[in-house]
């Protein structure tokens, strides 16, 4: 009996990886060749993501009342990371990037006002972002401390 059913199993398992093969097959004979490519993310994005998680611990740090430690000095690499679309490391970038590393080095400067110093760190973000790759926006608005 229970070779009767290891052989079921098997037989069914087989015919069902046929049919999923031939849908493909389906999918794919369009006559079009569709390559897929792989995203990957340039040096800046994976920069971003970065500081959006330093961010985001660092806001959890300072609502808890916690120590919130020394600036980043990685946050540096601002300045020199590369991006997808190099004409967008441009005068404008470099302003607000200026603008964001100084308001992100007064909230470790500055203990007493942190939360005012935290939320300048993200409109400065913001200000970048709402004129250039404004994608991650809604993102960044999650990180303001009410």
């Amino acid at each position: 009996m229970k070779k009767i059913i290891a052989l079921v199993f098997v037989f069914g398992f087989f015919s069902c990886q046929k049919k999923v093969e031939k849908i493909e097959e389906k999918k794919c004979s369009s006559g079009k060749e569709k390559k897929l490519e792989m995203y990957q993310m340039s040096e800046m994005a994976a920069f971003m993501e970065q500081m959006y998680v330093d961010n985001k611990r660092l806001k959890d740090r300072i609502q808890n009342g916690d120590t919130i430690g020394k600036f980043p000095k990685y946050f540096l690499k601002i300045y020199k990371a590369k991006f997808t679309d190099e004409t967008d490391n441009d005068l404008f970038f470099k302003q607000k990037a200026k603008e964001y590393i100084e308001a992100q080095q007064l909230i470790y400067s500055e203990p007493k006002n942190v939360r005012e110093n935290f939320n300048a760190g993200v409109d400065a973000c913001l200000k970048c972002h709402e004129n250039k790759c404004s994608g991650p926006v809604s993102r960044i608005k999650k990180l303001y401390i009410k």
